[in-house]
């Protein structure tokens, strides 16, 4: 039976993560960085595709675990027969010798009592699907397979069984046995042995020194800071870009095909993304992103991209890999995206709306940048009345998708407040047009006169949870009667219960794939956000103390929410639900007047 999703936590060191569940296995690790073939593949298969397991040899009868406060340092006590166990999972960020190689540290801690132990190491690189060759080394274990290779290196006696490595060993009350796997290229002689206790200290005040810098201070300030330290897990150090979330192919729906990699990083979350980290006082980190995206992004404007790899990179080929079985049963198993060779318009407003922020929020303005931009500009003006696949990225036939068009508004609008604002040149007169006819069309084609709501698209009767931004993005007021009436449809047609918001209804706008899904959590703090910017502050209070009931016991949060099962969907932890829960604490902490929806809403 696989675990719960919601039943993981993430230990990760900046270049890549891993999900250990609460019994104690590590079932998903991609080494060296996030969109690297797994080694412990289990998450999307079983345990002969790959994991590493340490627990109680006769089971635990009970559980509980959590973060050392302010670290992404994961504890997991058990309780079983003769006593109970600490086990403290981390991975130490790299750099320290010099090297890149990628570690993970285990200590087992004796609590109480003598509790007998068990570990299972079963390595499979390439996504469980190739056995390494095993040899020994000193006291150290040593797999290859291909380009890579794995140490594994611990005082406990270990012995081979049925093409995996296992330990049985006891622990008494104040032992600490560790355990450490270390990565490195395959042509490359092992590196020097990790000292876990070192790493393990070094690792404590590396977080956190990080989350001392944080700056929220209302009174949900444990869940910001958990969601804060998630984002830069999901940070890839080298470059600065962060990732949608560090697994692939956890369904949408479980036994469905709505399973997508999101081991890149995506333009669209751009504004949201440095806007975050300014506001919770990490100006490094919110710099690096910048570069990050104006990299990621330099070249022929006709090729900008909704999405790219970690260190930018264009192609990320989709394949299905038929060895997996998927997480309960839920086929295909996907690396890569094709999405990112879709038209999608709203990327340009994302883009635009993104380094104007930065601008506003003190960034260094460089003329080449501006350069940039007018490029992307007049790309954009041929570009902006076509149809596209929207943000939702949707497998059927291109449309005119009402939030498209809101986000080439946004492009121009950003463009003429730099002209505006600093001593930029640029056609603003005609850019003035451009924006007018967009408005002109959204508030003609994109709205519903007899229902009084915004449409996902033009002709259709169809909602979209990303109407919600039309205040947030400064489109119209948050008390105009249309986005009013947006609110009320979208509450009223894409609610699964009283607080949880569907993107779409996937039976009504038809996207190209069977229908079912659960609510997307960062719609729902999307909600909460409208609401609190139209003066409904007790109603955005409600739902956003509900979403943070539905966090894991760790603090975690997936893509998705089924209500009816109680259980978390997609994949995990999701970058954007816990950009979400940020940006909301902030916006109820301020009552909707100087959060960041207000804030970027006063861009226009």
């Amino acid at each position: 039976m696989s675990t719960p999703i919601e039943g993981y936590a993430v230990i990760g060191d900046t270049e890549t993560a891993a999900l250990v569940a609460s019994d104690g296995s590590i079932d998903w690790l991609c080494l060296p960085r996030f969109d690297s073939g797994a080694c412990l593949g289990a998450l999307l298969g079983s345990e002969e595709n790959g994991r590493w397991r340490i627990s109680p040899a006769g089971g635990a009868k009970r559980v509980t675990r959590n973060y050392r406060p302010g670290t992404l340092i994961l504890e997991t006590e058990m309780e079983a027969d003769g006593g109970r166990v600490r086990l403290i999972d981390l991975m130490p960020v790299r750099g320290r010798d010099g090297g890149n190689n990628a570690d993970v540290v285990r200590i087992v801690e004796g609590v109480s009592g003598r509790v007998k132990m068990r570990m299972d190491l079963t390595i499979r690189f390439d996504y469980g699907h190739l056995v390494p060759w095993v040899t020994r080394s000193g006291g150290s274990l040593a797999a290859v397979g291909g380009p890579d290779a794995l140490t594994l290196a611990t005082p406990v006696e270990t012995h081979g069984e049925n093409l995996s490595t296992v330990a049985e060993f006891a622990v008494s009350e104040g032992d600490r046995v560790p355990f450490v796997l270390t990565w490195h290229p395959s042509h490359r002689p092992p590196p020097p042995d990790v000292d876990a206790e070192g790493a393990l200290e070094d690792t404590e005040k590396w977080w956190r020194e990080w989350t001392d810098a944080n700056t929220y201070d209302g009174e949900w300030e444990e869940a910001v800071d958990r969601s804060l330290i998630t984002l830069k897990a999901l940070t890839y150090a080298p470059t600065g870009g962060i990732v949608a979330a560090p697994t692939t192919s956890l369904p949408e729906h479980i036994g469905g095909v709505r399973n997508w990699d999101y081991r890149f990083v995506w333009v669209r979350d751009a504004t949201f993304t440095l806007q975050t980290l300014m506001m919770a006082g990490h100006q490094r980190e919110a710099l690096a992103w910048r570069d990050w995206l104006l990299r990621a992004v330099a070249g022929d404007p006709e090729d900008l991209q909704i999405m790219y790899g970690v260190a930018g990179e264009r192609r990320m080929p989709e394949l299905e890999l038929d060895w997996l079985a998927g997480y309960q049963g839920s086929r295909p198993v996907r690396t890569g995206n094709a999405a990112h060779q879709q038209i999608q318009v709203d990327v340009y407003g994302e883009l635009m709306d993104a380094i104007y922020m930065a601008r506003r929020m003190g960034m260094d303005h460089e003329e080449t940048i501006w350069d940039l931009q007018q490029l992307l500009l007049e790309h954009l003006e041929g570009k902006w009345s076509e149809p596209d696949y929207g943000l939702w990225e949707v497998r059927g036939d291109p449309r005119h998708f009402t939030h498209s068009r809101l986000m080439a508004w946004v492009a121009f609008d950003r463009a003429i407040k730099c002209v505006e604002q600093w001593t930029f040149d640029g056609p603003v007169d005609r850019w003035r047009e451009r924006r007018q006819d967009i408005r002109a069309e959204i508030e003609q084609r994109g709205f519903d006169p007899d229902h009084n709501t915004f449409t996902q698209s033009y002709g259709s009767t169809a909602l979209d949870a990303s109407l919600l931004l039309i205040p947030q993005v400064g489109f119209l007021p948050p008390t105009d009667g249309r986005v009013l009436g947006t609110i009320d449809a979208i509450q009223r047609e894409l609610s699964i219960d009283d607080t949880l918001i569907r993107r779409y209804d996937t039976d009504e706008a038809d996207d190209g794939l069977p229908g079912g899904e659960g609510a997307f959590l960062l719609c729902s703090f999307w909600m909460v956000d409208a609401l609190a910017m139209a003066g409904n502050h007790h109603e955005a209070r409600r739902r956003f103390e509900h979403l943070l009931g539905l966090r894991n016991d760790v603090g975690l949060l997936s893509e998705q929410y089924d209500p009816m099962s109680q259980r978390m969907l997609g994949n995990f932890p999701q970058a954007y639900s816990h950009l979400g829960l940020i940006d909301s604490a902030y916006n109820l902490r301020a009552e909707g007047k100087g959060g960041p929806a207000q804030d970027r809403a006063s861009d226009s």
